[in-house]
């Protein structure tokens, strides 16, 4: 009996070590199982060094990378393909540290270093191509138009003389510029911002894609409807700043593997209120027909 006594405070005080000294929640050790380390010198590396990856988010775009004012942290389905990301870095998606990336920052944020990843509903084109290195398209969204419930505006061709607004430094921009010369093209640094202008009288429309549109009009929808359907194809990477193929690549298996479980449709559903399509092909350029 005495050793039967000895033998369950042993397995008590084993438990007790056991559970001061487990990972808490969060951590690698309990979420998933860290990838293999890169080789020094690169990006990579310097990341799992680091112990988080830094990414640039937008703050205050609906279902894609939104500041949540109650809980203080940043939501949408950008967000959770960063998660995804550091998942497969640390085996912990919440090893991130987030940067606030309006459009005009996103470029500069990764050539001066500031983020290791942009993930902001970001185009990819082939003069960006020319600054940054992108993954394979991980969303294929189309520009279009947000304007008030009881306005005439009905597509592009009824802008012109228009006040529209949009953000600097954006594929939005530079597209309505083209497609409708003769609007009155406002800029702003964000889209939020461009929405409330717009509530105040001081724009006819807002103008950019057409799924963080579709954001602002759920949350409003006696205020603002969309229009003018989609009149281009932006398919979305994941930006990196050039010379890091180690980075690029890892972030690819990532998407393909989102792509091919399911759990791109899982993460559309989570945060898009409209039915899921299927996950975008890698390719930008067959999407835009380049």
């Amino acid at each position: 009996m005495k050793v039967w006594r000895l033998l369950m405070v042993g397995i008590v005080i084993a438990g007790l070590l056991a559970a001061c000294t487990a990972p808490p929640a969060g951590t690698s050790g309990s979420t998933g199982k860290a990838m293999p380390k890169a080789a020094d010198g690169t990006l990579l590396r310097k990341i799992q060094d680091r112990g988080k990856i830094v990414v640039g988010v937008k703050y205050d775009v609906p279902m894609f990378g939104l500041l949540n004012p109650t809980s203080n942290k940043v939501e949408g389905f950008d967000v959770d393909v960063a998660k995804e990301i550091a998942a497969a870095i640390f085996g912990n998606p919440d090893a991130i540290e987030y940067k606030e990336a309006v459009s005009k920052n996103r470029i500069p944020f990764l050539q001066d270093g500031t983020v290791d990843l942009v993930i902001s509903t970001m185009t990819v084109n082939a003069e960006r191509e020319g600054q940054i290195d992108f993954s394979n398209v991980y969303y294929l969204a189309g520009q279009s138009l947000l304007v008030p419930k009881a306005s005439a505006i009905a597509s592009i061709n009824d802008l012109a003389g228009k006040k529209v607004g949009t953000a600097k430094g954006s594929t939005s921009e530079q597209n309505i510029r083209k497609m409708a010369p003769k609007a009155d093209v406002q800029l702003f640094d964000g889209y939020a911002e461009a929405v409330a202008a717009m509530d105040a009288g001081r724009l006819d429309a807002v103008t950019t894609d057409d799924n963080i549109l579709i954001g602002f009009q759920a949350k409003e929808p006696n205020k603002w409807k969309l229009v003018g359907g989609q009149f281009t194809k932006e398919p979305y990477g994941i930006g990196i700043a050039k010379g890091h193929p180690e980075t690029v690549e890892m972030v690819n298996k990532v998407l393909a593997d989102l792509k091919k479980s399911g759990k791109w449709k899982e993460l559309y559903k989570k945060n898009i209120p409209t039915t899921p399509p299927e996950p975008p092909i890698d390719n930008w350029r067959q999407i835009v027909g380049q």
